[in-house]
């Protein structure tokens, strides 16, 4: 009896640990969907959807890029797994992405990306990258990465901020908020879970520090 006692424990905590790990809320949230040719990426324009994601915002468009890319004497890995969003896409205008999700009316979510930036003064690339984050329609968050200076990579920065539903469906958007002259603004490794609930483990592990 005691050792079924405890083979049941353990089955009960895998249980646990299991149900965080599937608490986010977003999905495609690394984009890895679609898959684009290795070194390239695929342009998507404002009105157009792609594997959980709409295209909203200014007339324009954004793009999915391979993590080995590379132009211009700089690399442009992704924050994790293989492949990374461009809110510039080729346009560089006030373009990003929504998705809505089924949220718990009064419950807080905490909401985490990162922000890549690759610091090329007088360049194309521009010199920071700023997102700036809308729930149903209102700008609630404004981050920016400024740590690309010196390197001749696109660098990752953790973002984190917390939301509280109002309804059964949240809208959650993600806009460039870099000027028409920068070319280049990262975003990866999107996580919504309640706040209760650990970040899950299922998304592609960052290769940063925090």
């Amino acid at each position: 009896m005691p050792k079924m006692n405890v083979l049941y424990v353990a089955a009960a905590g895998a249980l646990l640990v299991n149900s965080a790990y599937a608490a986010n809320l977003i999905k495609n949230g690394s984009f890895e969907k679609p898959v684009v040719t290795a070194g390239g990426y695929e342009q998507f324009s404002t009105g157009g959807t792609f594997a959980g994601w709409k295209v909203v915002g200014a007339t324009g468009n954004v793009a999915i890029a391979s993590g080995a890319f590379e132009q211009g004497g700089f690399t442009f890995p992704a924050a994790g797994g293989s492949q990374w969003l461009d809110l510039t896409g080729n346009s560089n205008t006030a373009t990003g992405v929504a998705q809505t999700v089924a949220t718990t009316v009064g419950t807080a979510y905490t909401l985490t990306f990162y922000i890549g930036n690759v610091d090329d003064p007088g360049g194309v690339w521009g010199t920071t990258s700023k997102v700036n984050v809308f729930v149903d329609g209102t700008q609630v968050y404004a981050a920016t990465n400024s740590r690309g200076a010196g390197q001749t990579k696109l660098v990752w920065q953790k973002f984190s901020t917390t939301i509280t539903a109002t309804s059964a469906h949240t809208t959650i958007a993600f806009m460039n908020g870099d000027p028409p002259t920068d070319n280049s603004n990262g975003l990866d490794l999107i996580s919504l879970v309640e706040e209760a609930d650990e970040e899950p483990a299922a998304v592609p592990q960052p290769r940063v520090q925090d």
